[in-house]
């Protein structure tokens, strides 16, 4: 037996939803200031209200799934997806902005627990306990729409204004609940409502897992602060409009997708996350010598730096996660996976608020790389003192992070 193909399509569109909105609100986030009159401290309530949102309700949201199985989540999550774009292309105001990206942040809370789930389930079908394949489908999916994301939303921006990034999860909504209503199975309630609680991966002592989610939230604040702070400084601090920057980031994503296929058979981990951490080291370094008249070569050389990292952490975390986690518990690991993950991009956002608080220039910018710096570092060593990582692939030996 081999994995169902037909709900690839699903489970990776679903699960791009909230990769697609974190990326295209980077390009976003100074038209929205200039149309609101909102400087970047204020303008980070977008980042930072979609994050909190799904940060509470990815696990929740996973624990669910693990209990009633992810087609009725997932069809949830899509409809409010699709509200939540409506919201956003009609909002009078900043507020109803924010408010707008809140109900955003719930609604893509059900794809990446139901991918996860649906492999997992998978793999208990078709005996196959690793499939990496898929694995990294679904993590190269999501670094390929953040490919897609600051690209597309300089060019929608370019087109229709800042409001088409909001409008364009209509559609991706639509799909996903056609394609969700005729791939996902039907499943029936294992579990009382009673019993759902979302603290299990934490407190049953499994410490490799609690390792794995403090690198995801490490390795993410400092994606995300430089996500947002590199492109915000592209556009204040060396005077590129929304497309431009948009362009430069694309090497970033591009070199992620390219190092997490080649390395996405491979089953090793350790390895991965030792040379990610050292690539965020090296990028958090050179931004501290970029400037206004900094060579536009230069610069992608940093988003590519940044790519070598991405490519590779976030695709050994998920691999992690996987095997390291309870079967029956995998939507709400893989929930509170991505609730690191958000966790990680709020710290990133007050950081942003804070070192770019009146505008995105180069002081500031520096700043926030001195910030970074020693973030990236101490995934280094969180990494390099895990022994569990040597033995991932194998759940009945779990060891301790020393």
């Amino acid at each position: 037996m081999s994995f169902d193909r037909k709900l690839l399509a699903p489970m990776i569109l679903g699960a791009i939803l909230n990769p697609i909105n974190s990326s295209i609100i980077a390009v976003s986030l100074v038209p929205i200031g200039v149309a609101f009159g909102a400087p970047p401290a204020k303008t980070a309530w977008l980042i930072s209200a979609l994050y909190v949102a799904t940060a509470i309700g990815q696990p929740v949201v996973g624990r669910l799934v693990d209990t009633y199985g992810p087609r009725r989540l997932y069809l949830i999550g899509a409809a409010l997806t699709g509200v939540a774009g409506l919201l956003g292309t009609l909002a009078p105001s900043f507020g109803f902005l924010v408010a707008a990206r809140v109900v955003l942040g719930f609604g893509t809370c059900a794809g990446y627990p139901s991918a996860m789930y649906l492999i997992r389930s998978e793999a208990r079908r078709t005996g196959e306990d690793s499939p990496q394949p898929v694995l990294t489908a679904l993590a190269v999916s999501s670094q390929t729409i953040a490919v897609i994301g600051p690209t597309l939303g300089g060019l929608l921006i370019g087109l229709g204004g800042w409001r088409t990034t909001f409008a364009v999860n209509i559609p991706l909504a639509i799909a996903c609940v056609v394609l969700g209503v005729r791939s996902l199975p039907r499943t029936r309630p294992e579990k009382k409502a009673a019993t759902i609680d979302v603290d299990v991966p934490l407190l049953r002592g499994n410490r490799p897992l609690l390792a794995t989610y403090l690198r995801n939230l490490l390795t993410f604040t400092v994606t995300y602060a430089f996500l947002y702070g590199f492109t915000q400084w592209l556009e204040d601090g060396r005077r590129l409009n929304a497309a431009q920057a948009g362009l430069i980031l694309l090497p970033m994503f591009l070199t992620a997708i390219i190092v997490s296929t080649a390395t996405g058979r491979r089953k090793e981990i350790r390895g991965k996350l030792l040379v990610g951490s050292v690539a965020q080291i090296a990028a958090c370094t050179m931004l501290l010598f970029v400037h206004g008249g900094t060579a536009i070569g230069l610069l992608v050389g940093v988003a590519v730096v940044v790519g070598i990292s991405q490519g590779l952490n976030s695709l050994a975390n998920q691999n992690a996660v996987y095997h390291q986690a309870d079967p029956a518990r995998m939507g709400s690991s893989a929930g509170l996976l991505r609730t690191f993950t958000y966790l990680g991009a709020i710290v990133a956002s007050a950081a942003n608020g804070i070192f770019l608080k009146h505008a995105a220039d180069t002081r500031g910018l520096h700043h926030l790389a001195l910030f970074i710096l020693p973030v990236a570092g101490l995934f280094f060593v969180v990494t390099l003192i895990d022994r569990s990582l040597g033995r991932t692939g194998r759940p009945s030996e779990v060891s301790e992070l020393v």
